[in-house]
């Protein structure tokens, strides 16, 4: 997975309309169920036994260690409201667009004459719903993060540095060195 990648998913996990289950009892009964009662493919996804999973359905267990909450609480945001999740991925990609917020390195090719030498960027803008259906399907279909960024730059590049077409004809951006990246939709 990449910074992109995650940075959609944590989108994603950002349209829930309800909390995640507290308790680690009720997380485990949430992820058995998702597991369609398969407590043995829980205990694989968790990287811990199938006893281990038992006893925390029982309630014996009751507190986890911080890597193991984490991976619970990681391995829930990725089932949790599914549905949700659908529609604010289809709202996106078919009406309101995706914002994408970035610290990365940015060089140009462009005309002679014109400073293309790359430099780090802040940028926040908002892409039209386009782009943000290539990002989903492009990231349903397995693409790369070097694919993703691809995307992404082309966004960028056309809407935010050649304002849609109205200026810097011939302009090409390269999208590198990401610090971070946030995205919204």
């Amino acid at each position: 997975m990449g910074e992109i990648d995650d940075a959609l998913n944590r989108a994603a996990a950002g349209t829930a309309t309800r909390p995640i289950p507290k308790s680690a009892q009720a997380q485990m009964r949430f992820l058995v169920k998702s597991e369609k009662g398969s407590t043995r493919a829980v205990a694989e996804r968790l990287g811990v036994t199938q006893r281990t999973v038992e006893r925390y359905l029982k309630g014996t267990l009751r507190r986890p260690r911080k890597d193991l909450a984490a991976r619970l609480e990681r391995e829930i945001r990725r089932d949790w409201q599914p549905r949700v999740r659908q529609r604010a991925k289809k709202r996106a990609a078919t009406a309101t667009g995706i914002v994408i917020e970035t610290r990365a390195r940015f060089g140009f090719t462009a005309a002679p004459g014109s400073t293309d030498d790359a430099r780090m960027r802040r940028i926040t803008q908002h892409l039209p719903p386009a782009y943000a259906a290539r990002l989903f399907d492009a990231q349903t279909a397995g693409a790369t993060e070097q694919q993703l960024q691809a995307i992404a730059a082309e966004g960028l590049q056309e809407i935010y540095f050649k304002d849609r077409g109205r200026r810097a004809q011939g302009l090409e951006v390269e999208f590198t060195d990401i610090d971070y990246i946030e995205l919204d939709f």
